[in-house]
């Protein structure tokens, strides 16, 4: 199955759902190239950044999981598909 890179931002804003969150990731791990995190104790949150290469339907299932998530927020860029 062809695979697509993204990068995944994640703004997590309520504490309590990191643990799910990192159980989320867990099971994903398997297609993470990297994960880079930053706690910003200023303005009360934690930056993340995952690095994936996966199929594009693996891709929607983590993000659909990580976006159902209370107090946290993500946004996905791709990587360009030659047509």
């Amino acid at each position: 199955m062809e695979t697509r890179i993204a990068v995944i931002g994640i703004v997590v804003e309520e504490e309590d759902s990191v643990e799910i969150l990192n159980e989320i990731l867990h099971e994903y791990r398997h297609f993470i190239i990297g994960r880079m995190g930053i706690p910003y104790p200023k303005k009360g949150v934690s930056v993340i950044s995952i690095a994936v290469d996966a199929p594009q339907s693996t891709i929607s299932a983590l993000t659909g999981k990580i976006g159902k998530l209370s107090g946290i927020s993500s946004k996905t860029a791709y990587q360009n598909v030659n047509a």
